[in-house]
């Protein structure tokens, strides 16, 4: 398994509200799938997972004066729910 399958995790007032019901956000690799995020999470933070959702978001063109440049590139992020009564501390 590759360690860094994990880059980070995603702090938004978004995600903190997820995490009152034990799911928090993780920003992966592009190349991850569902298990080896599981995985990944397991071993770093001693959880149990339960699920993980993926969500991909698509690069975007950016433009500067009518002109298109270079694409922001796309993001991939996991939904992880951990295990009832476990919690993960991003702090």
């Amino acid at each position: 398994m590759d360690p860094f399958i994990i880059k980070k995790p995603w702090v938004t007032e978004k995600a903190a509200n997820l995490a009152a019901n034990r799911q928090y956000v993780f920003l992966v690799q592009s190349t991850a799938t569902k298990p080896e995020v599981k995985k990944a999470v397991k071993e770093l933070y001693k959880v149990d997972v339960t699920g993980v959702n993926i969500v991909n978001r698509p690069a975007k063109q950016k433009r500067y004066r009518g002109v298109l440049r270079n694409s922001d590139g796309g993001q991939k992020k996991a939904i992880v729910t951990i295990k009832e009564g476990q919690k993960i501390d991003l702090t």
